[in-house]
């Protein structure tokens, strides 16, 4: 699913409205994406998304058990150095997840986001947002991230490594 977007220019107009929406100004957002050289916006988490952080080394395997069990999960940002990664889970996620290691954005946080289909000021997107409002299960990224952690304490390199299918 790596470099997954927003299919088309429609789309990824669609997915920057829908990041857009959340913003105090929406139109200060888009002359942000569109004109500031970084090409970044910053948003609020807690309105339409939280945001759950976890370590790249932890984050990839999860992206790869998710899409298999989903096709397409949600929006998912990574830094320029794949150091952290992103999901975007529904709103009040944040405030109830318990995990070691893993950070919530929820209300009071603020996201860098670049504009959908774009890399821009080191983040990424690894799956864009649809401009829909899919989220991530928040369920189902925990079960994800469980059966990652499995493949990672086996010394396994991709979530189907014991298929043989890697």
């Amino acid at each position: 699913m790596t470099g997954s977007g927003a299919a088309g220019t429609s789309g990824a107009r669609a997915a920057a409205e829908w990041l857009a929406s959340v913003a105090p100004d929406p139109g200060a957002c888009r002359w942000e994406w569109e004109r500031n050289p970084t090409g970044v916006a910053l948003l609020p988490a807690g309105r339409r998304w939280d945001v759950l952080i976890t370590p790249g080394e932890l984050g990839r395997p999860t992206l790869d058990v998710l899409s298999r069990l989903v096709g397409r999960p949600g929006p998912v940002l990574v830094d320029g150095g794949d150091a952290r990664m992103g999901f975007f889970v529904p709103p009040g996620t944040a405030a109830r997840w318990v995990g070691t290691g893993v950070r919530g954005a929820g209300p009071g946080t603020w996201i860098v986001v670049p504009y959908p289909g774009r890399a821009a000021g080191g983040v990424r997107w690894l799956i864009a947002p649809d401009g829909a409002g899919t989220l991530t299960d928040p369920a189902l990224l925990e079960l994800a991230m469980h059966e990652a952690v499995g493949h990672l304490a086996r010394g396994e390199r991709g979530c189907g490594a014991e298929r043989g299918d890697r």
